[in-house]
């Protein structure tokens, strides 16, 4: 996919508090040829309304601790186009939860291999969620608990061909595409997109792709 401003590469922002952690950063994404380091910020408050100055593909931001202003900056970057990837050592589940309504796209530990931040980059900008495992280990597991009764709810109120086409969204298929592979007509796709929406409470693609996550339905 290219980038907005009509190259062909992804153009990333990066946020990061130190010098030094931008300057490996900056390194980091450079050693993909694919993308470009498009800007800095050093805090998360400047960052959405620079990266939207700059036509920022991407932001990747690393945090020395879980931040719950990351959640307001990733919605205002949504507003401008953007996607987000988060690096961040040891965040809680509340927190992770959180992240991932606001519409996070990535959360890796910030210690992960380049080609890991590379594959997060690139899943966000194709609007799809990578997190580390045991992230989603954390995630999916207390829904297995009996305790968790709405989880329960939640899975069973989706059909089968529901959970395929969830599946499918989550993979960034569009509609034509998985009416092609399920043989049937895009209005029938629609249909079951919607239904999709309203039983997991999601008011997008991305969010009930983050909800299938959360859920178990979908395995990264």
């Amino acid at each position: 996919m290219s980038s907005r401003n009509g190259g062909g590469k992804t153009r990333v922002w990066i946020a990061a508090a130190s010098a030094a952690r931008r300057g490996e950063l900056e390194r980091v994404v450079q050693e993909d040829s694919s993308l470009q380091a498009a800007g800095f910020a050093t805090h998360l408050s400047a960052l959405a309304q620079r990266a939207a100055e700059s036509r920022a593909d991407v932001a990747l931001v690393d945090l020395a601790e879980p931040d719950p202003q990351i959640a307001v900056t990733s919605l205002a970057l949504q507003q401008a186009g953007a996607t987000v990837v988060v690096l961040v050592d040891d965040p809680g589940q509340n927190w992770i939860k959180q992240t991932l309504r606001s519409g996070v796209l990535g959360i890796l530990a910030r210690n992960s291999a380049p080609a890991e931040i590379h594959s997060a980059i690139h899943a966000a900008r194709r609007g799809l969620l990578l997190l580390e495992p045991e992230l989603i280990r954390e995630l999916v597991m207390p829904s297995a608990r009996p305790a968790a009764d709405t989880d329960f709810e939640i899975l069973e109120a989706l059909t089968d061909r529901e959970v395929e086409v969830l599946r499918m969204l989550a993979e960034g298929f569009s509609n034509k595409e998985i009416a092609s592979r399920l043989g049937i007509s895009d209005h029938t796709v629609k249909f079951h997109i919607s239904s999709i929406l309203a039983k997991l409470g999601a008011s997008s693609r991305t969010e009930a792709v983050t909800i299938g996550v959360r859920k178990g339905l979908i395995l990264l």
